[in-house]
């Protein structure tokens, strides 16, 4: 008779994406894992299968997560340019607050493990296309508001977007601390909208 399994899987995998994004794919091991989610070999291999099937699970997880997240935002934003300025500002404040310098598990995955693993570069793309897509509406939705210029291309302002949000996550997991150093960034954003 098979056993029931006595714990909850979004759980588990919550406790994974933190691991992950702490210690990296690579740095993580299988006993970091047991240990990270209070789970026995056997449940976490007949579960989740090894330990790229649940690398794999978590950053799909965690990619959905923050994509709900993000439509959500956008959908009840009544100012566009606030929202965004929102975002970034939360960036910068989980920089500098983040005692073990995380920064986002996604561009991490990115720098880590996508020129190398094929699953992981087509998850890390599908997500910048997927996030951009976002981007993109929320600044068309600003720019027919007014709250947002038109001197730049939507497409074009989302991808800047993307990319500077990404840059201030890797700034974030290498450690930097000088908020001046954010604000320099910011301003310097913000100044083309």
């Amino acid at each position: 008779m098979a056993r029931t399994k006595e714990f909850n899987e979004d759980q588990a995998l919550d406790k994974a994406i933190e691991i992950f994004w702490h210690k990296g794919y690579n740095g993580t091991s299988a006993q970091d894992l047991v240990n990270h989610l209070g789970l026995s070999r056997s449940s976490l291999y007949d579960t989740f299968g090894d330990k790229q099937k649940l690398f794999v699970k978590s950053l799909k997880r965690y990619q959905k997560q923050n994509l709900d997240s993000l439509n959500e935002l956008f959908e009840n934003a009544e100012n566009i340019k606030t929202a965004l300025t929102e975002i970034f500002k939360q960036a910068v404040i989980e920089s500098l607050q983040d005692r073990i310098t995380k920064g986002c598990f996604m561009v991490n995955s990115a720098v880590e493990l996508a020129m190398h693993d094929p699953e992981i570069a087509k998850i890390v793309h599908d997500n910048q296309k997927v996030v951009e897509d976002v981007f993109c509406n929320a600044v068309r939705k600003g720019q027919k508001l007014g709250q947002i210029s038109e001197k730049q291309d939507a497409r074009s302002l989302a991808r800047f977007i993307f990319n500077n949000y990404s840059g201030i996550r890797v700034l974030a997991r290498a450690g930097e601390k000088d908020k001046q150093v954010y604000d320099d960034i910011l301003k310097a954003i913000f100044s083309l909208f």
